[in-house]
């Protein structure tokens, strides 16, 4: 077969997504990557989800996506991290046996007998701004009706360790020359970025002694909505911390760091800095936490979490060496660093097709992101649409109240990026409403409509639905004395008493143990506890919760009025000069995705809304 409806190019964690999606859809898909064997891996830290990333992980799966699934089969430690605030801001996440993720989700394409084609994309076949096909390296061409890249670090890819540099978009393989030679020539703005990793070292040689233990929860929780895999915590993870000898080792050899010569001069992940980078912006501390995290149940190998670092092996070994526990640690594979080419999101459409090129997705990486997780909910939402699109459907696109995969989008597309992007908790204005215990809620439906969710997980969301609303209800009419809890001799409701912040839903479980004489309660109190949290919060922030709705409602109003594609903002000579350049730059949908648009005022939003109404 030389024809296909989908092309993906990178089997990453965004192509993984893309390819899934398509194929679940219906589409004939080939994927075209460099290793089969290499589908899936892990090029930084052993784990997914962490904060507003364990959200997009559980969205991923209510939408029908993959991730959720492969991390629950693979996990070796859970926990919900930020547990000391509030609801909207706890998220999951969970250490993973690299190999084990891997194995599964290359057991998932295997078994499907999805086409896997091992080679690399050079160039593009376009004809009239439309893509057809790909041209490959072995001289192949393939036809196809869109095409997804998914490059990650592999444009133009370059390792760097000291001064030692050399392509390469991962340590020890290849990387990709070409593409974005071909697509500078069809006006793409094209910019460089960096990111890096840390060494991994074996196992038997750490001294575990008086290191700080870091277990995970006891009470589990799992990603997928879907499948009913036991998890484990059957591996311990550690702490350390460098100390006064590790930052006089870094400050006395920053001379030799590939970030202070010169060598590496583009910007790296903000929330993830290298730690001569730690180190030399943040003077004043006397050590930096570093997490010993196991790599596989399948090998020897740990990796230090919160050592990134592009310095000679030389360097690395003595910083390594003066970190306790560390002392006579063998290091198996050295941290690097690795520049790549991406292409500035703002050239792309909300369904994450490019606005010059037809039929030609982006997602990943490539548009500026950084983590599993936000390349993985592009490439769900790229497959998506991509099989929309050839089917002459209306591209599937998620609002900033509606999910966390929403606002990184919107973010991307409005703004753009000049260092990579990562999702947290608080770039999300409608938090309250985007927690990562109603997911299901918010995106089962949706994933159902699409066809990527089966309709007995549809119906069994229905049914947790109703009976939700059934005990919230109940407990605005069940009476208790509050003597029992907070020693004051008066009746409220059960309602009542959950909208106090020091109670929760604990304490009322531990009421009805005690005291369990209610019949309603005595019947459902395994429904009461196996969706505890989410009754939990749906009670104490009802108030926030309508509260943000009604602001939902207000901001949905703007995103109705639609802006005509081909809109002259050149006729409207009131416009603020920045005001339309930035316009005329993004080409928003919506006089709501125009608010949004960093430079856009709001007399310009004023003055659009008349002449569109």
């Amino acid at each position: 077969m030389n024809k296909y409806d989908i092309i993906v190019v990178g089997g990453g964690h965004s192509g993984i997504e893309a390819l899934l999606a398509g194929y679940k859809l219906g589409a004939s898909v080939l994927l075209i990557t460099m290793k089969f064997k290499d589908i899936g891996k892990m090029s930084c830290n052993p784990s997914i989800g962490g904060i507003g990333k364990g959200q997009i992980v559980r969205e991923i799966d209510a939408l029908g996506g993959y991730m959720g699934i492969g991390a629950d089969l693979s996990t070796i430690q859970f926990k919900m991290l930020n547990k000391s605030k509030g609801p909207a801001m706890w998220s999951p996440r969970a250490q993973i046996d690299r190999i084990l993720y891997m194995k599964n989700i290359q057991k998932i394409i295997y078994k499907k007998k999805i086409k896997v084609l091992e080679d690399i994309v050079i160039n593009l076949i376009i004809k009239n701004k439309k893509v057809i096909g790909i041209i490959t390296k072995n001289n192949k061409k393939i036809f196809s009706k869109t095409v997804i890249l998914t490059n990650g670090t592999f444009l133009n890819g370059k390792i760097i360790i000291g001064n030692y540099v050399y392509n390469g978009g991962r340590i020890k393989e290849n990387f990709v020359h070409g593409l974005t030679e071909q697509l500078k020539l069809y006006g793409f703005k094209v910019g460089r970025m960096k990111t890096g990793t840390s060494p991994r070292i074996l196992k038997d040689t750490i001294n575990f002694n008086n290191l700080l233990v870091d277990n995970g929860d006891n009470n589990l929780k799992r990603f997928s909505f879907r499948i009913k895999k036991k998890i484990k915590n059957n591996n311990k993870c550690y702490i350390t911390y460098t100390n006064k000898n590790t930052h006089n080792i870094i400050k006395n050899n920053i001379n030799k760091s590939p970030i202070f010569t010169g060598i590496i001069n583009n910007n790296g992940p903000r929330y993830c800095p290298s730690i001569e980078d730690k180190v030399y912006r943040f003077y004043n501390k006397d050590r930096h936490q570093i997490f010993i995290e196991p790599d596989s149940n399948y090998n020897n190998l740990i990796y230090l979490n919160g050592l990134s670092t592009s310095f000679p092996k030389n360097i690395q070994k003595k910083i390594v060496h003066s970190i306790k526990g560390l002392e006579n640690a063998k290091i198996l594979e050295y941290g690097y660093a690795v520049e790549y080419d991406y292409f500035n999101p703002i050239q792309l459409n909300l369904s994450l097709e490019t606005k010059i090129i037809n039929n030609l997705y982006m997602a990943g990486q490539i548009n500026g992101t950084t983590g599993y997780e936000e390349a993985a909910c592009q490439g769900l939402i790229a497959g998506i649409n991509a099989y929309l699109k050839i089917n002459n459907k209306k591209p599937f696109i998620l609002k900033r109240n509606e999910s966390y995969i929403g606002v990184l989008i919107d973010d991307l597309i409005n703004k753009g990026t000049t260092e990579p992007y990562r999702m947290f908790t608080s770039r999300a204005e409608f938090r309250i409403l985007l927690r990562q215990d109603n997911s299901d809620f918010r995106l089962i439906p949706r994933g159902y409509k699409i066809g990527l969710i089966k309709k007995k997980f549809y119906i069994k969301l229905k049914k947790k639905k109703k009976k939700i609303k059934e005990i919230i209800n109940k407990f605005k009419n069940i009476k208790v004395n509050l003597h029992f809890f907070l020693k004051i001799n008066k009746i409220t409701t059960l309602f009542k008493l959950l909208l106090r912040p020091e109670i929760n839903i604990n304490n009322i479980l531990f009421y009805f143990k005690e005291k369990n004489k209610n019949r309603y309660i005595k019947k459902n109190i395994k429904y009461i506890k196996k969706y505890r949290y989410i009754i939990n919060n749906e009670i104490k922030y009802e108030y926030y919760i309508k509260k943000e709705k009604k602001e939902v409602k207000r901001m949905n109003q703007l995103e109705n009025l639609i802006i005509p594609k081909y809109f002259d903002y050149n006729k409207i000579k009131s416009l603020s000069n920045e005001g339309r350049e930035k316009l005329i730059r993004v080409k928003p949908y919506s006089i709501g995705q125009a608010t949004r648009i960093s430079g856009v005022s709001p007399s310009d939003i004023n003055i659009l809304i008349i002449y569109i109404k």
